[in-house]
């Protein structure tokens, strides 16, 4: 009975370790930031290279997501405190959403709720099967990338008060 229970045990680590690891973002630190198009919810087109020259929060998130509607209140401090911003080595700082729904109706309502004031919002409403977050590998969210003005990837899950000392640190 113990060689069994200490058998399931090393399965249970085994299994922990592996859905830890699957569960990681795909691109790390210093990596080139993989380039999409996409349409906006209000039908523009918008490509991720529009944002080359500027610091670009890329937000996975949804509607339905606890977690990421306690995040937005953050997100929209960020926003409030550097867009129309000049820094040392960038021209500006965006917010990018990726919304992962499958309802349409319910993010907008979210991004009207949560006062999620910029204009870039992109639904991909096949959930986790969208390209973008497919091209992303989000396997869960909320999932951020901190892109830099050269497009590399500088900051992955970071906190609001992480990311915002980065920012600070590159004001004019």
């Amino acid at each position: 009975m113990n060689k069994i229970l200490n058998i399931l045990l090393v399965l249970l680590v085994i299994g922990y370790v592996l859905y830890y690891f699957y569960k990681q973002p795909k691109y790390i630190n210093g990596e080139i930031a993989p380039q999409f198009s996409a349409q906006l919810i209000d039908g523009t087109e918008f490509s991720l290279s529009e944002m080359k020259g500027k610091y670009v929060l890329l937000d996975f998130w949804g509607s339905w997501c606890g977690p990421c509607r306690h995040e937005n209140p953050s997100i929209v401090k960020l926003y409030d405190q550097f867009n129309g911003k000049t820094f040392a080595d960038a021209s500006g700082f965006e917010v990018v959403s990726v919304a992962i729904e499958n309802n349409e109706s319910r993010m907008k309502n979210a991004i009207a709720k949560d006062n999620l004031k910029w204009r870039y919002h992109i639904p991909q409403l096949d959930r986790f099967k969208s390209p973008i977050v497919i091209q992303y590998g989000v396997k869960e969210i909320p999932t951020k990338y901190l892109i830099n003005p050269d497009g590399n990837i500088m900051g992955v899950n970071q906190t609001a008060g992480e990311i915002e000392r980065l920012l600070r640190e590159r004001l004019k």
